[in-house]
């Protein structure tokens, strides 16, 4: 059966950068805010791509109060001269032609990030207006385009003694759905830069808010690591650092393990964020246990133990970063999560073996203690195991396989649904009578929470107060987490307006980064703000949800006659004043949770939430000043 409607016709061709405007996702992962930062990255990429050939050593990324932003470096400029096929300027080439760039001839960049040659005209496709400015010969070039399009012909503008290239640009409304570029969203990635092209100063400015970062670190990625241990207890006074070369490629590390017990390592190819890993990670991984596990034999440490350690025991507490940079990499996907090239595995498991084995012969002490303490992780994974069994048996046993507190909603489809995570008895009473039960379900919380950054998986798993958590989510804990099993939508956390309810909200944001951080990531966690004060004057009446808004809405609505309530917590209120305030959906006010910068994240939990006192209290004694507090 043939369709005869089907003929050239139908074929549609997409010329120039038309296709990218069609299809963004294809090329910059999305229309939301991560595709509208990755447009700055992809123009930063290549200033750093002229960094890494030594022609460039400061970048400096602004947002203009326009909501424009400018990438300008000191590099040795675009190309200005006539393309001899195209027979227009290089630079023109440059930004309004897929797949043209100096990338493809490995004798001008032996290394590259970006989207090797689609980049800057996918950003220049993508943006209202665009303008660049070069930077060479003595003068200043200067073109603008419009959605990709140029504007006028390229022109001199004055005169210069520098060198390097200045691109601004707006993105365009039509595609994003976002437009306000986030300068903590920027300053992550700027650093990673940073780190890993040490001697480049980077500088982030938001003339906006004020906000300027300076990035420069001459220690490379030994000082990122030190910086990601920062207000942790190092197990060892110095990262190991491990460099080699082979085969064309250039392998670096730097490992450092403190006494806790979240791993944390990030990995790099060409400077690009392999969030999902790939065969350099992969290759430093079986190195590792590989190391560890014959040491261990070696030195017969395991004695009578039961249990030998495994890779996710090894890497218990080891904070480390891994970059590879070689001249033909393969990604997994256009925005580069993953690196694929089958020969880095090979290449990186080698070197860090041969070289982290001559470390643990040099440095007895230093190997015993990680040694052993990928002992303890080993036995702490087994009690893990038999608190997950226990779990789920409890689950079995409990009424529907959920907990016994737990007011479920009806609806079964979890897009439709959301959970309340109830601070009290007496506040879940109240939630449980005033919701929408059809879509809405309630688990109230009771005792004092588990600080989990203090705490191995096993205590996690075997706390009383999180396992009701875990049962009702329906989707596991640390790497068994799989968020596509999520029973609800939004996991709403509803505590009380005081300086006990924020530790409460603290301590659960705590166990989702460090145990369930996908929920984060993927916007599902909400926390709830209830009002603090109820003004009453006749039939009218007001919630008011800080001091400053009672003191305006009092003289809004007249001093004399009102009856003013304060709510000391979530159990004053009744059901129909919770639905009103912080169940309703079409007047609560949600704050939903981000990770903008999982770095600072990182540091901050461990700063709230950690055994260090001290920087607990720096960091109480510097922001005290922006806390109000309610009685």
């Amino acid at each position: 059966m043939t369709d005869s409607s089907y003929t050239a016709h139908n074929i549609k061709v997409l010329k120039g950068l038309e296709a990218v405007r069609k299809r963004p996702a294809m090329y910059i992962g999305g229309t939301t805010e991560r595709g509208l930062h990755h447009l700055v990255y992809e123009v930063v990429d290549n200033s750093i791509d002229e960094a890494l050939r030594g022609v460039c050593d400061r970048i400096e990324v602004v947002i203009r109060k326009d909501g424009s932003v400018s990438v300008d470096d000191n590099g040795s400029g675009i190309p200005v001269d006539l393309h001899k096929d195209e027979n227009i300027p290089a630079v023109q080439v440059v930004m309004t032609m897929l797949h043209a760039g100096g990338k493809f001839d490995d004798k001008t960049y032996k290394v590259s990030g970006g989207l090797h040659g689609v980049g800057v005209s996918v950003v220049n496709a993508l943006s209202e207006r665009l303008d660049v400015e070069v930077f060479k010969n003595g003068k200043v070039y200067h073109q603008y385009y419009a959605r990709g399009i140029p504007q006028i012909d390229l022109e001199i503008t004055g005169k210069t003694d520098r060198t390097g290239t200045r691109v601004t640009f707006n993105p365009d409304p039509d595609i994003f759905e976002v437009i306000d570029f986030s300068f903590d969203y920027l300053s992550s990635r700027l650093r990673e830069l940073a780190f890993l092209n040490k001697g480049i100063t980077i500088v982030l400015e938001d003339e906006i808010t004020g906000k300027r970062h300076d990035f420069l670190y001459e220690g490379g990625i030994v000082s990122f690591v030190r910086f990601l241990n920062e207000n942790k207890k190092p197990l060892l006074n110095d990262p190991i650092y491990i460099l080699g070369t082979r085969d064309g490629l250039e392998f670096e590390t730097a490992i450092q393990y403190n006494e806790g017990f979240q791993e944390s390592i990030l990995s790099f190819a060409n400077n690009i964020n392999t969030i999902e890993g790939g065969t350099h990670l992969s290759g430093f991984k079986s190195a590792l246990t590989r190391v560890v596990n014959t040491y261990i034999k070696n030195e017969n440490m395991l004695k009578n133990e039961k249990v030998s350690p495994q890779g996710s025991d090894i890497r218990e507490g080891i904070v480390t970063v891994i970059s590879v940079k070689l001249s033909e990499p393969q990604f997994e996907g256009q925005t580069k999560t993953k690196l694929q090239n089958s020969d880095v595995e090979g290449i990186v498991n080698s070197v860090v073996y041969e070289k982290l084995m001559e470390y643990f012969e040099e440095h007895p002490a230093e190997a015993k203690n990680i040694c052993n303490k990928a002992i303890l992780g080993a036995r702490s994974r087994e009690a893990a195991r038999k608190a997950r069994e226990l779990t789920r048996r409890k689950s079995v046993l409990e009424s529907g396989n959920l907990p016994g507190k737990l007011a479920d909603c009806s609806i079964q489809d979890p897009s439709q649904t959301e959970i309340f995570l109830v601070e009290g008895d007496s506040a879940g009473g109240s939630a449980k009578m005033g919701r929408d039960r059809t879509f809405q379900a309630i688990l109230p919380l009771w005792g004092k929470m588990l600080n989990t950054e203090k705490a191995r998986i096993d205590r996690v798993l075997n706390n009383d107060k999180i396992q009701p958590i875990i049962l009702a989510l329906g989707a596991g804990i640390g790497e068994e987490f799989d968020v596509t099993k999520l029973r609800y939508n939004k996991v709403i956390i509803m505590s009380d307006a005081d300086v006990d309810g924020q530790h409460i909200a603290t301590l659960l944001l705590t166990f989702f980064f460090r145990y369930m951080r996908p929920l984060i990531e993927c916007g599902h966690i909400y926390i709830a703000k209830p009002p603090l004060y109820l003004i009453q004057k006749g039939r009218q009446k007001r919630y008011v949800y800080s001091d400053s808004e009672r003191d305006e809405m009092v003289v809004e609505m007249g001093g004399r006659g009102l009856h003013l309530q304060r709510y000391k917590g979530l159990g004053e209120m009744n059901p129909d004043q919770l639905w009103e305030t912080t169940l309703d959906p079409d007047r609560r006010i949600l704050i939903a949770v981000k990770i903008e910068d999982a770095i600072e994240a990182d540091l901050m939990f461990t700063i709230l939430m950690g055994d260090d006192v001290e920087p607990r209290r720096d960091f109480i004694q510097a922001n005290a000043r922006y806390v109000t507090v309610n009685v």
